[in-house]
């Protein structure tokens, strides 16, 4: 026996998060093209004052979405953290 309103739910649910992965896949083709041209250009994989922008206005639109803070600063970090790592890569690479 299924619950209808719960299989709605997760319906939503799994079509939310195929949506973030495949936003993430396209945002990493961005950062993966950045990566690419900072090698090109002796440019540092990591750019501390933009990251913290970022971050900065993360929050502020986690708080208008009515979503904690301090979670959509750790997702980021998490995202930034690979990003430097991709930028890394391609400078040796």
């Amino acid at each position: 026996m299924t619950d209808a309103t719960l299989e709605r739910y997760r319906q939503s649910i799994d079509n939310i998060d195929a949506a973030l992965v495949f936003m993430l896949a396209e945002r990493f083709k961005v950062t993966q093209a950045v990566g690419r041209y900072k090698a090109e250009t002796s440019l540092p994989p990591a750019d501390p004052g933009r990251e913290e922008r970022q971050i900065e206005r993360l929050r502020g639109l986690a708080e208008q979405a009515d979503l904690d803070p301090e979670f959509s600063e750790k997702f980021l970090r998490f995202i930034i953290d690979e990003v430097i790592r991709h930028h890394e890569r391609a400078r040796v690479g």
